[in-house]
C-alpha cells in the first residue's frame, strides 16, 4: 500500500507533503535544487503509484516563492501524471499561491500560463474534471484573495 511521502524543507528545496489518504499534495518554499532529478524523481514515482488508487478529489498545492527551470520541468511531469487519473467522476485541482501583486494581474487561464508554465498542460486529453484556483498572499504568506480561474467538468 502507498505511504505518505514527506520531504523536509531545506534552503534550496521545498517542503513536499504527499498524502494518499486526503489527496493533498503540497509543495511549499523554494525549489532551486542542485539536482532536481534526485529531489523530484521519488515524488513522480509516488504520484504514478497514487493515480492507480487516487482520492475522489486531488489537490495539488503549489506555494513556491521561487523555482528554477529544472523544478518547472519536474512539476510539469507531476501535473501530467496527475491528469492521467482515469476516473470521470474524480476532480483534480491545482492551487497556486502568488503574492497579491501577481494575483491582481491574473484574470483568466492565459494569464496563469504566463505566470506559471507547468499549468499549460491542464485539460489536455483528460478524463477527470480539472480546476485551477489562485490565491493572493500578503508578505506573511496569509491568503487575502482567491479566485477560480479555470474549471473543466468532464
Amino acid at each position: 500500500m502507498i505511504q505518505e511521502l514527506i520531504l523536509e524543507r531545506t534552503p534550496d528545496t521545498p517542503l513536499i507533503e504527499l498524502n494518499h489518504l486526503t489527496g493533498d499534495l503540497i509543495f511549499s518554499g523554494k525549489s532551486i535544487p542542485e539536482n532536481a532529478a534526485k529531489l523530484y524523481e521519488p515524488v513522480l514515482n509516488w504520484v504514478e503509484e497514487y493515480i492507480v488508487n487516487a482520492c475522489t478529489e486531488t489537490n495539488l498545492r503549489i506555494n513556491l516563492e521561487y523555482y528554477n527551470t529544472a523544478s518547472s520541468i519536474w512539476l510539469t511531469k507531476i501535473i501530467k501524471a496527475l491528469m492521467k487519473i482515469n476516473k470521470p467522476d474524480f476532480v483534480f485541482i491545482v492551487h497556486l499561491y502568488l503574492p497579491v501583486e501577481d494575483f491582481e494581474e491574473i484574470d483568466d487561464f492565459d494569464d496563469i500560463i504566463d505566470a506559471f508554465f507547468p499549468v499549460s498542460y491542464i485539460g489536455q486529453n483528460t478524463v477527470l474534471s480539472i480546476g485551477i484556483k489562485v490565491y493572493g498572499t500578503d508578505h506573511t504568506g496569509e491568503i487575502i484573495k482567491e479566485k477560480l480561474v479555470f474549471f473543466e467538468h468532464v
